[in-house]
């Protein structure tokens, strides 16, 4: 299934094949003023990656594998612990650090709602070594329409 973001504008398509369908490590299916719609794609043994958006809540849906979810308040505190699979969904407050491991013999896939816009619109990265390299490069940012907090805190990653 192809995926335009063509955001802001009005938009739908059928979410749970598309995720299903996605093999990248991220795409960016839309992208709002306030809020962001992503498909990730996670390798058997891997993860999303520990980190923290300070000004971001995240809404994160798994539609097929399974995972070992990790939360906290701290990178060395990560008291939430708990197995997901098919159909859970893990609500992420700003601020905490938070991670999904990969726990199945398959590709975990998900999608994750991000509030505020936290990627370039229709960003499309094929690995987390393709993400990373997109961040640091400053390939992968907010468009300027879409509403941001204040210069806050940075994002964390462990």
């Amino acid at each position: 299934m192809k995926i335009t973001d063509n955001g802001p504008q009005p938009n739908a398509f059928d979410l749970e094949t598309a995720t299903k369908e996605n093999s990248n490590y991220r795409t960016v299916a839309w992208t709002g003023k306030y809020l962001q719609v992503t498909l990730m794609s996670i390798p058997p043994g891997s993860s999303i990656g520990l980190e923290a958006h300070p000004e971001t809540d995240q809404f994160v849906r798994l539609d097929a594998g399974t995972g070992h979810v990790v939360m906290g308040p701290a990178e060395d505190d990560l008291p939430f612990q708990l197995d997901v699979g098919d159909g859970w969904s893990v609500q992420v407050p700003a601020g905490t650090w938070h991670d999904i491991i990969n726990t199945g013999s398959g590709d975990m896939r998900l999608y994750v709602v991000y509030a505020p816009v936290h990627h370039t619109p229709g960003i499309v990265q094929k690995t987390a070594e393709d993400a990373e390299a997109d961040e640091e490069s400053g390939r992968d940012t907010p468009p300027p329409w879409s509403v941001q907090p204040e210069q806050g805190e940075a994002d964390k990653k462990a």
